[in-house]
Order: C-alpha cells, then sequence, then structure tokens
C-alpha cells in the first residue's frame, strides 16, 4: 500500500536529536512551514532554547527531555506527541554521536556507546513510530550517513553503526511493503554536514577533530529530509561530493581503500590542540542549541545533485526540452 503522506504544514512531526545540528534545522524549517514539532534530545537548555526560538515565530512546539538509547524513554516521546498533539504524522530518528580514533586505540565501552544511541537509537524510534502509524498513513525517516555505504578511518565505530542502520532500515521497509502497510520508510544519507559534530564526539586523537571539507550546510540536509516526509523515497543521499564517493566505492573499492588509507586520518584532525573539552558527547549531553560549527571551513549553502535527485520529473522535462531543441535545429541544419 503506497503511503499517503500530508504536507509537512498540516503534518506533526517528531525529531530525535533536535537540541542542535541537522535536527535542530529541520525544526526550524518544519515549523516555518506550519508543522508541529515534538523536540526530543538529552539536553533540557538545548531544547529550551530550541522551543523558545520557534514558539517566537509563532510555531508549535513540545520537548522531551529523551535518551534514544533507553527504550522507555521513546515511548515517552511518542506518549507526548500523543498527549499534546493527537499523534504524529512523521517520525525522524536523527539522534547520534561519535568518537575519533583508531580502532585499536578507542575502548570497546565507548564503541558500545555509539551504538546504543545511533544504532539501538534508531530500532527504538523506528519500531515504536511503527506502532502508532501501522493504523495511519505517515513516515519514518532515518538520518543514516555517507559512512552507511564507505567507512571512514578514525571513525570506525561511527561508519559501523551507520551501516547498520541501513541493514535495519532496508529490513523494515521490507518487512512493510510485505505487510502493506501505509507507512514509508527512508533513508537519509548526508555527506559532510556543517554542524558541531566533531566537537561533540569523543576524541582519542592527538589533536582536535574536524569533518573534512567540503561540506553542505544543514538546512541541505533539512529540506531533503521534509521532502521525504511528503514523498515516500526510498533513500537520499545528500550533497554531490557523497553520490561522487559512493559511486567510486562501487566501480573502483580497491582504489577507494587506497585514497582512504592514505588522505582520510590526516583530513580528520585540524592540527590545532585538544584544548580544554567539557563532558563530550558520547554520554553527556552537549547543551548548546547550534546548527553550525562556527569554523572557517568550505560550506556549500546548496547542493544541485540532491535537488535533482529529489526532482527526477523536473530534470526529465528539462531533458526532454534540451533534446527537443536539439533536435530541430540538427532538422533545420539537414533542411537548408
Amino acid at each position: 500500500m503506497r503511503p499517503l503522506l500530508k504536507n509537512v504544514g498540516d503534518q506533526t512531526i517528531v525529531i530525535t536529536g533536535a537540541s542542535s545540528g541537522i535536527g535542530l534545522a529541520t525544526a526550524r524549517l518544519a515549523a516555518g512551514r506550519g508543522a508541529r514539532v515534538v523536540l526530543a534530545a538529552r539536553s533540557a537548555d538545548g531544547l529550551r532554547t530550541a522551543a523558545d526560538r520557534i514558539r517566537d515565530r509563532g510555531g508549535e512546539v513540545a520537548t522531551v527531555v529523551a535518551d534514544v538509547a533507553s527504550e522507555h524513554d521513546v515511548r515517552r516521546i511518542a506518549e507526548i506527541a500523543v498527549h499534546r498533539f493527537g499523534g504524529f504524522d512523521t517520525w525522524i530518528n536523527n539522534a547520534g554521536v561519535s568518537v575519533y580514533g583508531p580502532l585499536d586505540k578507542v575502548p570497546l565501552e565507548d564503541q558500545r556507546q555509539v551504538f546504543e544511541t545511533n544504532y539501538w537509537g534508531a530500532v527504538h524510534g523506528s519500531l515504536v513510530a511503527l506502532e502508532h502509524l501501522r493504523h495511519r498513513n505517515g513516515a519514518i525517516i532515518n538520518v543514516g550517513s555517507i559512512l552507511s555505504e564507505r567507512a571512514f578511518p578514525l571513525q570506525g565505530a561511527y561508519s559501523a553503526s551507520k551501516h547498520a542502520i541501513k541493514g535495519f532500515t532496508d529490513a523494515l521497509r521490507a518487512e512493510v511493503v510485505h505487510d502493506g502497510l501505509p507507512v514509508s520508510i527512508t533513508l537519509v544519507k548526508p555527506a559532510g554536514i556543517d554542524t558541531p559534530y566533531p566537537e561533540h564526539a569523543a576524541n582519542h586523537l592527538p589533536t582536535a577533530p574536524r569533518n573534512p571539507p567540503p561540506m553542505y550546510a544543514p538546512d541541505v540536509v533539512a529540506k531533503a529530509i521534509l521532502h521525504t516526509a511528503e514523498h515516500p523515497l526510498r533513500e537520499v543521499t545528500v550533497g554531490g561530493s557523497g553520490r561522487l564517493l559512493e559511486t567510486l566505492d562501487h566501480w573502483l573499492p580497491g582504489l577507494t581503500d587506497t585514497i582512504m588509507a592514505r588522505l582520510m586520518p590526516s583530513r580528520q584532525q585540524s592540527g590545532e590542540p585538544v584544548g580544554e573539552r567539557g563532558p563530550d558527547g558520547l554520554r553527556a549531553a552537549a547543551g548548546d542549541a547550534r546548527e553550525r560549527s562556527g569554523k572557517d571551513y568550505l560550506v556549500f549553502e546548496r547542493s544541485a545533485y540532491t535537488w535533482a535527485a529529489l526532482n527526477p520529473s523536473v530534470v526529465a522535462m528539462a531533458l526532454a526540452a534540451l533534446a527537443g531543441v536539439a533536435l530541430a535545429r540538427s532538422s533545420g541544419r539537414r533542411r537548408r
């Protein structure tokens, strides 16, 4: 059964990891389009700041302090959405944590914690959302990563968790289709995004970590997420650089291994001293409601590839028109 998804402005949308980065950008854009939003994160301060900004612009918002690693907390998110707004139409599993360092240097407890939040958080959210949506149209959107397709050195645990999210999402989608449920299951795979992600990660490197440029603005991902809240899509890669990496890995995996080994370790280290840091976001809430890193990186504010991927009919019509013009000119030259 093909899901009939509402316009974003008519929806109630649940967003986990909503106090910073992609989640915060998605909440802002969704509320700006008229959606009622339920924001969940571990940071009470971050949620309060995010909610105040939305209310100041006339938006409707509820907040839930929750750790998605806890199934109990995730069920409470759903209960509050039902209590406050009568239910929800889209559930976005965005919460994520990371750790930098060689796999043999990162403590196993840190690697397990990455999976508790990233993988089990997506599992808890997806299954709780499915209970609610199986009798009504709706969407479950899991935020994976380009690392769902191609692992990066020094981010082994994070890469593995994003691979696991892809496997879970693909299996869940097939089961939903088999059961004929009116629920869209989408995997969104961002390339490098300009968020505070490296600052929130645990770090076992000698210098401060960084996202290797080029990067894309959080709004590019947020717009793609909201597009899939309205249009049932299997998966979306956000950012042309991510699509290029996917293609390279598919056709030339050995060469990609060599590139990863030679370039990525240095490109993920800023060279700056680690300095004084508060608790990292692996086990404690970061607390700052920031969408962007604030660093002077090369950041693209839009992605032509992503726009084309989300609007294939427009691209097809444009190509058909160009082909028609070329054919007409060729026929005119032959008649002369």
